[in-house]
């Protein structure tokens, strides 16, 4: 029997046990705003800032205030690489102390001590939000402005040359894109809210990526997938055809050819029959390692679509768009890809992490009720294992959130959903940044499904996994309790919490021996050896070896149907 809580209390730097969220960053701004002159920047940004009560700054304002100076003036008297000299030492004293949302002037990236200032701001957490528009309409909002003086004499040609000379730098700093491209300002500023209300999860070891968890965040896919990308195979079920149909869009705005592949919902989605589809898909249109997979869907779309891509040329970048709680919470993120196969569920596969992980809550106004309160067994088996401050949230609004309905969602609930999201995608990212390939401490994260895969496989897929594992918790619970290591009161616990989300806790299906059998071919079982994840407490999930025979079996018989 292994015990793993030390190394997690060990490497928990990062993550505050008792509230649940990681460390912030340092004190800086919320974001940061570059662009050429007349992309809106400060329209944009003051707007923004307004509707979320936090305070704006421009630097050339900011510069002239300090210099007492306007711009044209300081060109003037004092020259450019005096002005770029005084402007980034603002700049930087911006970046350690302002809070709220800094416009920077349209060269002010051109300067290399900004840009690495930008950049070691972006690599600590910091957003840099890229403002682009057509170019016409920017040069013509910027000639109406006297306070450009690089756009002197022929403006239009200056102009030109300036946008082709920056753009790309703009681009390599930003981490998100917003193009107003013939919209309202108002447009610009509500897409820049929705990203500053982003939650964002990093997730670490040999190729660490973010989780990004807000409304619209998957307009970050052409940040994700980057500009070394050329082809992407957008796979997906027919049942998210309209989120599909924006992602797609998105991907096309951005100038990548895109291949649409449609697979089965659900887990029939998950067979070597469907990935080999695909494979002749991509072989037919020339996919090459400088291409990549998008999976947009529930769990089992994007287990496949990361199958297929760690499959294909032995591993392309892929980046998961996940449009269900349970893949927000649990498959979009960790690297696990597979197939299930006649034999058992997820038995081939690979490890392969995406590139980035887009978790828009935008798309569960689209989730069906049940679909939904699966994914609630997941959460809670975060809680169990690790974070019980989401029990805690589970207890509060179990009503709310068995209730569900993706159409009628308050503010309320929908801050309940994305902290719910957030905490359990941090608990997962401890576990999978210390122990990729599941040798230790990330077995941790399979508490309940033990059992739940064996359910699901017996029932032949008709149940869906979230309710799956919610047995197979109670079925652990039961098993920890009959071997000592737990209170009855805590197998209580764990049927009370589970049953008021609408979960199942209990299962008249197939009998123990069929059972057994599956259970022993689970991942987790090391040659004849049976092995369980149980906790001796809540928080804290131990290893379970070959336990005794009749306690296996009496643990079943308790999570029997009367």
């Amino acid at each position: 029997m292994e015990n793993f809580s030390e190394v997690q209390q060990s490497s928990s730097s990062q993550y505050n046990a008792t509230e649940g969220k990681q460390s912030p960053r340092y004190n800086g701004p919320r974001a940061v705003l570059i662009g050429m002159p007349g992309a809106g920047k400060t329209r944009v940004g003051k707007e923004a800032s307004s509707l979320l009560s936090i305070p704006f700054r421009d630097s050339d304002v900011a510069l002239e205030r300090q210099q007492d100076r306007r711009i044209p003036e300081i060109f003037e008297q004092d020259g450019e690489s005096e002005f770029r000299r005084l402007e980034c030492e603002l700049i930087l004293d911006e970046l350690e102390n302002f809070t709220g949302v800094l416009a920077l002037g349209g060269g002010a990236p051109m300067t290399l001590r900004t840009r690495q200032a930008l950049e070691q701001y972006t690599a600590e957490g910091g957003m840099v939000v890229y403002l682009d528009a057509d170019p016409e309409e920017m040069m013509e909002r910027a000639s109406r402005s006297g306070n450009r003086p690089l756009l002197a004499g022929d403006a239009h040609a200056r102009w030109m040359r300036l946008y082709r000379e920056r753009r790309p730098v703009f681009e390599s700093l930003s981490t998100r894109v917003i193009r107003t491209h013939g919209a309202p300002p108002s447009v610009a500023a509500q897409k820049l809210v929705s990203a500053l209300r982003e939650r964002r999860v990093s997730v670490g070891g040999v190729n660490p990526y973010s989780v990004f968890i807000g409304e619209g965040c998957m307009e970050g896919l052409r940040e994700v997938l980057g500009s070394d990308t050329v082809r992407v195979a957008l796979i997906h079920t027919s049942t998210v055809q309209r989120h599909s149909d924006h992602a797609r869009a998105l991907m096309r705005s951005a100038g990548y050819q895109v291949l649409d592949l449609v697979i089965p919902d659900a887990e029939a989605g998950k067979t070597i029959t469907v990935a080999n589809g695909i494979w002749e898909r991509l072989a037919h249109e020339g996919f090459t390692r400088s291409d990549a997979v998008v999976g947009l869907g529930g769990g089992a779309a994007t287990d496949l679509a990361g199958f297929v891509a760690a499959t294909w040329m032995r591993g392309i970048s892929y980046v998961n768009c996940p449009t269900s709680l349970l893949a927000m919470v649990d498959a979009s993120t960790g690297g696990k890809t597979g197939i299930n196969t006649p034999q058992g569920k997820n038995l081939v596969g690979s490890f392969h992490t995406p590139r980035g992980v887009l978790a828009d809550l935008r798309t569960l106004g689209t989730l069906p009720n049940d679909i939904f309160v699966e994914g609630l067994g997941e959460v809670a088996k975060s809680g169990f294992i690790m974070d019980e401050g989401i029990l805690d949230l589970l207890e509060d609004h179990a009503a709310e959130l068995r209730n569900f309905q993706g159409n009628d969602i308050n503010d309320e609930l929908r801050e309940v959903i994305a902290e719910l999201i957030e905490r359990t995608v941090t608990v997962k990212a401890r576990h999978v940044s210390v122990d990729l390939r599941e040798s230790g401490m990330r077995e941790f994260l399979n508490y309940g499904h033990t059992l739940g895969h064996a359910i699901e496989q017996l029932e032949h897929f008709t149940w869906r996994h979230g309710q799956a594992v919610a047995v197979g918790m109670v079925y652990a619970a039961e098993l920890s309790h009959l071997l000592g290591y737990i209170d009855e009161n805590v197998v209580e616990y764990h049927r009370d919490l589970l049953h008021s989300l609408g979960l199942r806790t209990s299962w008249d299906g197939a009998n123990f021996e069929d059972v057994l059998a599956l259970m022993h071919r689970d991942k987790k079982a090391r040659g004849n050896t049976l092995r369980f994840v149980v906790l001796d407490d809540i928080g804290h999930p131990i290893h379970l070896d070959n336990p005794d025979d009749d306690a296996v079996r009496e643990a079943f018989n308790r999570i029997r149907k009367p």
